[in-house]
């Protein structure tokens, strides 16, 4: 990366030996200015302001270091926390996104120990990650911390769904690791629209028992051929129950440690699950239409935002069947809205096909207005077409994605 990253290091005292020397196999690639083995974090003021980030260690679920992020992130609010936790964090990733931690690492523990080369090399990512974004070596979609995008359209049959899987796809295009979650707990068409047949859904996930972490996670997750990975919607809808906020919360906060990007298709409705999404999310993407009732649903949709206290500037708009004649023009949009849309979809014979194919339009060979479209709409979150095309820092490969023939 250049300049070398100044980092303090707070370990728990009870940490395993292994963890340990991971954290200090970072030197000299890193260099450790200040290290406290008690998670008080007693650092002289010039030793403080040099370091330009905090690593905590903890041996798994923690409230001392819990506590102790609370108090550094307000004290110095500019310096990135990151944590490194093994062993049981039940329940522990979503608290520590709370307490304000940047970024989380969990490493799992087997009866060998920890995988000292492997850890090490995770916990250098992590590192570089974090310190990339407070330089801005990151575009400002991921300023805020890793991607989240909920996918909202408060009326049905307006092309939500289609949009959340040819925008998941496009940023897989980008060489992303995404992950695409099916919040339409009852009626969810996502794996159909992607041509899956999941063996897994966000209900098993959810009647599961045992630690909530990443690997498990992945376990219920279907692969699309785009390299895609989608926890898909309950079977039957009297399974949507089992899905509550609090669960929500915590598998946001756990994916968003392990992927580039999450993106959520929602039900039209502002139901507590949804709500639960909007909170964790970093990004909304509203979706509406030309027709009358789908333009007051979405100014209503964008209002509600507006009263829960969103960010005006991370919503994004796509107009879908944007050149259909049916009486009402793109600026009667922008008036009713009160912003133009930022992505226009036309309407295409081929979008309907690749909907009865489950094949996503962005992956056609030669791509439509609609395909195009959408990959613009993803080049919204991306940092910019030269990043896109360079190698990646994180070992997965960047590029054009394998299409279906």
């Amino acid at each position: 990366m250049g300049e070398a990253i100044k980092i303090l290091v707070s370990l728990e005292e009870d940490l395993k030996s292994e963890l340990a020397e991971a954290v200090l196999a970072v030197e000299p690639e890193v260099q450790i200015i200040g290290m406290s083995e008690d998670l008080e974090g007693r650092w002289n003021t010039a030793t403080e302001q040099a370091a330009d980030l905090l690593m905590v260690a903890c041996g798994g679920y923690s409230q001392r270091a819990l506590t102790f992020i609370d108090r550094t992130v307000k004290e110095n609010p500019d310096r990135p926390v990151v944590v490194l936790a093994e062993g049981p964090v039940n329940g522990f990733v979503k608290r520590v996104f709370e307490a304000g931690a940047d970024d989380i690492l969990t490493l799992p523990v087997t009866e060998l120990g920890t995988d000292r080369a492997t850890a090490t090399a995770e916990i250098l990512f992590m590192l570089e990650k974090a310190v990339a974004r407070k330089r801005g070596s990151f575009s400002p979609a991921r300023s805020a911390g890793d991607g989240l995008i909920c996918i909202l359209g408060p009326k049905g049959g307006i092309g939500k769904t289609l949009t959340a899987c040819n925008l998941a796809v496009a940023l897989g295009d980008h060489g992303e690791r995404v992950v695409l979650v099916d919040l339409d707990l009852q009626f969810g068409d996502v794996a159909l629209t992607l041509g899956l047949s999941p063996g897994k859904t966000i209900y098993d996930l959810a009647t599961s028992s045992g630690t909530l972490d990443g690997e498990k996670i992945d376990a219920y997750l279907a692969q699309h051929e785009s390299g895609v990975r989608l926890l898909a919607a309950p079977i039957r809808p009297d399974q949507a129950n089992a899905v509550t906020p609090e669960f929500l919360r915590e598998v946001y906060a756990t994916l968003r440690s392990s992927y580039d990007y999450v993106v959520i298709d929602t039900p039209p409705s502002f139901t507590p699950e949804v709500i639960a999404s909007i909170d964790s999310s970093t990004h909304v993407c509203m979706v509406g239409t030309l027709d009358s009732l789908s333009l007051k649903n979405t100014a209503l949709g964008l209002e509600t935002l507006r009263l829960m206290g969103y960010n005006g500037e991370r919503v994004s708009l796509v107009l879908n069947r944007a050149d259909s004649r049916v009486g009402i023009t793109r600026e009667d949009v922008a008036n009713v809205l009160g912003r133009p849309a930022d992505v226009l979809v036309p309407s295409h014979r081929d979008v309907a096909r690749s909907v009865n194919e489950g094949v996503p339009i962005v992956l056609s060979a030669s791509r439509s207005e609609a395909g195009r479209a959408f990959a613009s709409l993803a080049k919204l979150y991306v940092t910019t077409a030269t990043s896109a095309e360079a190698p990646s820092t994180n070992g997965h490969r960047r590029g054009r994605i394998r299409r279906r023939r």
